[in-house]
C-alpha cells in the first residue's frame, strides 16, 4: 500500500489496490488527515455544494454591476436571449453557460462563492456539476462524489503547481478548474478511474499556456467570460474520455508541462496586468478611467 497520494499515478494505484473510486479513496484520506469521520467530510462537501447552488440562484437574478461598473449583467442578458432563441447546443448548454456567468458575477459583487480552485475560476465546476445534475436528475450523493473527485484533482495538481495566476498564469486557475470539472463529470456518468484520468489530461493539456492578464488588475476582464468558455471546454474532455479516447501524454506529465510553462511564462503575463489584454489600447483607457474615478495615482 502506498503511504500517501502525491501524483495521479499514486491515486490510480491506490484506487486499484483498494478497489475503490477516486472519491472513496480521497474522502477516507481527508477523514484520516482531519481526524473526522467520512460522514463529516461529506457533510462539509455538501455545504460547499449548497453554497454553489445558492450563488447560481442569486447570480441568475440580478443585473447589479461590480464596483468598477465593467461587468455584472451578462448572465441576465444571456438568459433573456435564450428565451427568445434557444442555444444551438440545447438546454444543457444554456444552463452551463448561464450558471458559469451567474457564479463568477456573484464573485465580482463580493457575494458568497466557492473558490474551486480559485475565486477567478469559481464558475466552472459549479456550472457543469449543477446543470448536468438538474438535466440528468443525479441525486445529491452522486453530486457530492463528483465534487470530492474534483477536489482530489486540484489537490494533486497543487502539489506541483501553485493554483494561482500569479505563479503559472490562468492555466493554473481556469485551466485546472476545467480539468476538475471534466473529471467530476466523468465520475458522475460512471466513468472508470482510467477514463477520469484521461478526461483530466485531455482537458488540461488543451489549455496549456493560458495567460493571466486582467484589465486594470481586476478579476473581471477577461475572467468573467472565460468561465463559461472553460466550462464547455471541460464537457469536451469528458465526452472524449468516456468514449475511450485517450491522452497520449499521461496526466502527471501534463502537469509537469504546465509547471514548466508557468516557469517560462513572462512575469508580465502572470496577474501583473503588465502585458497582453491588460495593455491593449482599450484596456489602458479603462484603467485610466477607473484611476481617475477612484483617485488612484
Amino acid at each position: 500500500m502506498i503511504k500517501d497520494i502525491r501524483t495521479f499515478k499514486d491515486l490510480e494505484l491506490a484506487c486499484s489496490q483498494q478497489h475503490k473510486a477516486i472519491y472513496e479513496v480521497f474522502q477516507e484520506r481527508e477523514a484520516r488527515l482531519s481526524e473526522i469521520s467520512v460522514a463529516e467530510v461529506r457533510e462539509k462537501v455538501k455545504k460547499s455544494l449548497d453554497a454553489m447552488k445558492e450563488a447560481i440562484k442569486k447570480g441568475s437574478n440580478t443585473r447589479e454591476k461590480s464596483i468598477s461598473r465593467q461587468c455584472g449583467d451578462d448572465c441576465v442578458q444571456l438568459s433573456e436571449r435564450y428565451k427568445k432563441r434557444p442555444a444551438i447546443f440545447g438546454r444543457t448548454y444554456e444552463k452551463i453557460t448561464t450558471y458559469a456567468l451567474a457564479t463568477i458575477e456573484e464573485n465580482l459583487r463580493m457575494g458568497k462563492i466557492v473558490a474551486c480552485p480559485t475565486a477567478g475560476s469559481c464558475g466552472i465546476v459549479p456550472s457543469v456539476l449543477v446543470a448536468i445534475s438538474e438535466e440528468y436528475e443525479f441525486d445529491e450523493d452522486t453530486q457530492i462524489n463528483a465534487l470530492i473527485t474534483a477536489g482530489a484533482i486540484a489537490t494533486i495538481i497543487s502539489y506541483k503547481v501553485a493554483l494561482a495566476g500569479a505563479v503559472a498564469g490562468c492555466q493554473a486557475e481556469c485551466g485546472v478548474a476545467s480539468a476538475m470539472s471534466a473529471g467530476a463529470l466523468t465520475q458522475m456518468f460512471g466513468g472508470t478511474v482510467n477514463q477520469i484520468m484521461h478526461s483530466i489530461a485531455l482537458t488540461l493539456k488543451n489549455i496549456l499556456g493560458l495567460t493571466c492578464d486582467p484589465v486594470a488588475g481586476l478579476v473581471e476582464i477577461p475572467c468573467v467570460k472565460r468561465n463559461p468558455f472553460l466550462a464547455i471546454h471541460s464537457v469536451t474532455g469528458y465526452e472524449l474520455a468516456i468514449s475511450g479516447i485517450k491522452s497520449k501524454i499521461p496526466i502527471d506529465e501534463v502537469v509537469d508541462a504546465m509547471m514548466q510553462i508557468g516557469e517560462l511564462m513572462s512575469p508580465t503575463l502572470k496577474e501583473s496586468s503588465q502585458a497582453g489584454l491588460a495593455k491593449t489600447k482599450t484596456a489602458i483607457k479603462i484603467e485610466n478611467e477607473l484611476k481617475e474615478k477612484y483617485g488612484v495615482k
